[in-house]
């Protein structure tokens, strides 16, 4: 029920962490996967691992924020996969500040990445995924369940993620396109690890993280990935417009 052979993945922010990690785990399942981000360095590194261990992916250059890219990178993985099954909306970006604080073209690059980019990929998807009567996947994260001080710019770009998911789970439940979001919690991504090591006193941060939540530790991208897997796989069949959190407890507090 998880064999994914035959089938069709394109990952945006593939080439690192979360993305990264799905990636990997849609080939081990069968899957050809496009490799989406928008530097080619690591992406490209990715797909030849996956094609050295005998998967099949292919990296595709792709800027969300770029309405044109976006378009042309699903089209590029159309083409050389044949069809499109899976869509993972995963880029992300992170920038810190109140609403009193943030500079406005923050906000706007953020959103513009986090938001509009996942809107933009859904809409380019759309049309393939409803030949394969496939799925959407979307990573949004425990900020966009409560409110994290000091980050409004990405708390509301993960809110948003979470109304996209079940306004296209209603919309596109009658192309029998299914919608679902996995809300990791603080994973170790690049990501994070880059905020920990530009903290005045990293090793405390992240003891404070690992406190916030019950299961008192931090997340692994693979075990994101794997809930990804999960919801685009059959197993998941009969759940559209679900909203599944990855975050060892944070939001159940």
């Amino acid at each position: 029920m998880t064999d994914f052979t035959g089938k069709a993945v394109f990952v945006t922010g593939g080439s690192k962490g979360i993305g990264a990690a799905a990636c990997e785990q849609f080939a081990k399942a069968g899957a050809a996967v496009a490799v989406a981000s928008r530097t080619e360095g690591d992406g490209r590194a990715l797909a030849d691992r996956i094609a050295d261990a005998g998967g099949t992916a292919a990296w595709v250059r792709c800027d969300v924020a770029d309405e044109a890219s976006v378009a042309a990178a699903i089209s590029a993985a159309v083409d050389r996969f044949g069809r499109l099954d899976t869509l993972v909306n995963n880029a992300g970006i992170y920038v810190q500040g109140t609403a009193a604080d943030i500079d406005r073209d923050a906000w706007d690059s953020l959103l513009a990445v986090n938001l509009t980019g996942a809107y933009l990929a859904t809409r380019a998807a759309l049309p393939h995924l409803a030949k394969t009567q496939g799925s959407i996947v979307n990573v949004a994260s425990e900020a966009g369940l409560m409110g994290i001080a000091g980050q409004v710019a990405y708390n509301v770009s993960k809110g948003g993620m979470i109304a996209l998911t079940r306004s296209c789970a209603v919309d596109f439940a009658p192309h029998r396109v299914r919608v679902n979001c996995v809300c990791p919690g603080t994973t170790l991504t690049p990501l994070v690890e880059a905020s920990l090591a530009g903290a005045a006193d990293g090793a405390a941060r992240q003891r404070a993280l690992e406190a916030a939540r019950p299961l008192h530790r931090l997340g692994t991208p693979q075990e994101s990935a794997a809930a990804i897997l999960f919801l685009a796989s059959e197993r998941s069949a009969f759940t559209t417009g679900a909203i599944l959190s990855v975050d060892g407890g944070a939001t159940a507090w």
